[in-house]
């Protein structure tokens, strides 16, 4: 018995089925600085949360735990590299929602375009009845774009967006430099624990107590009950011992959650790109037909001819080189 996918398959080469004369012509094409950008409040939503999570790590990060400590050289090389990382993340964000995905043009499904493409006996091409365009080989149609994209992986809220052809570096990068803050945040987190709570919190309060885990348990319980601030040196944090511990508590819950998050999905992109296969091609099961390459041909393709340290940049766009062009027809 034939696959749902395959059955859909040998309908659209049914000659009757592309019914080109059912198609509108095409929209004028915009001018090649108009923006890419979904107007979809659910991603739009994902999209604002996430900017906030990374302005509170920065807040926390920057002005409970390396604003006051009295380390220079340690809070001038933290901030830098924790900003420089954060910055890049968001550039990455920006450039991964505000690209065009690899979007078909809707609507070119007409009889004038399937003429210009000069089919040869034999030839077929595959038109998306839901956006009325004639679909390259590997695009998939998003029902949130509204738009056939090509070599589409998936679409992300988060980055409110389709991940495909022409946007997968961004997204790429985007979660590996949030993988890393979120590391650099929870070793920071845990860094200030030990050097406050052995050394400055208790030596003004809690040295007579011989037993260091209940000295911790009863220092913790007056920080969360009575809010005493007597023993908190400015070197440690300059907001009261409350707020403090619970700013703490909340970063080391958000880097551990997007820490383990945006690594599995790293690691799931790394893979879906030296395979080749997109992530929606695995989930199908769709059959190989495609020109198999090496993993490295692969990187570049989606990073760019030849490696340089531009792969690391969000602002560079990458070069495919002699990558091969999804044709209309196969």
């Amino acid at each position: 018995m034939k696959s749902s996918a395959r059955r859909t398959r040998d309908i659209e080469r049914q000659a009757g089925y592309l019914r080109p004369e059912h198609c509108a012509p095409p929209p004028p094409r915009g001018t090649s600085g108009t923006m890419w950008f979904i107007r979809d409040g659910c991603g739009i939503v994902c999209a604002v949360i996430t900017w906030l999570l990374v302005f509170y790590a920065e807040f926390v990060v920057v002005f409970v735990m390396l604003w006051p400590a009295k380390n220079v050289a340690y809070s001038l090389f933290n901030g830098v590299l924790f900003n420089s990382l954060a910055f890049l993340a968001l550039a990455s964000h920006a450039r991964a929602m505000c690209t065009d995905p690899g979007a078909v043009p809707k609507g070119n499904a007409t009889k004038e375009f399937i003429e210009s493409l000069q089919l040869k006996p034999g030839q077929v091409v595959y038109k998306c009845p839901k956006c009325c365009s004639i679909k390259p080989d590997r695009a998939h149609h998003c029902s949130v774009c509204k738009r056939c994209i090509k070599k589409m992986d998936h679409h992300c809220p988060w980055v409110n967006n389709c991940v495909g052809e022409n946007n997968q570096k961004y997204f790429v990068l985007f979660t590996m430099y949030i993988a890393l803050i979120s590391f650099h945040a929870l070793a920071l987190v845990g860094f200030h624990f030990v050097l406050c709570f052995e050394e400055d919190w208790s030596s003004k309060f809690f040295d007579s107590t011989p037993n260091i885990v209940y000295r911790h348990s009863l220092k913790l319980t007056l920080f969360l009950t009575y809010g005493d601030t007597d023993f908190l040196p400015s070197e440690c944090s300059a907001f009261s011992a409350p707020a403090t511990v619970i700013l703490l508590i909340l970063l080391c819950f958000e880097g551990l959650l997007f820490l383990i998050f945006t690594a599995v999905m790293f690691g799931t992109q790394v893979h879906s790109i030296c395979s080749d296969e997109t992530g929606i091609e695995q989930l199908k099961k769709e059959e190989r037909k495609w020109l198999k390459k090496s993993k490295w041909m692969n990187m570049k393709v989606v990073f760019g001819h030849p490696f340089s340290v531009a792969w690391l940049n969000p602002f560079a766009t990458p070069d495919h080189g002699k990558a091969d062009v999804y044709q209309y027809i196969v």
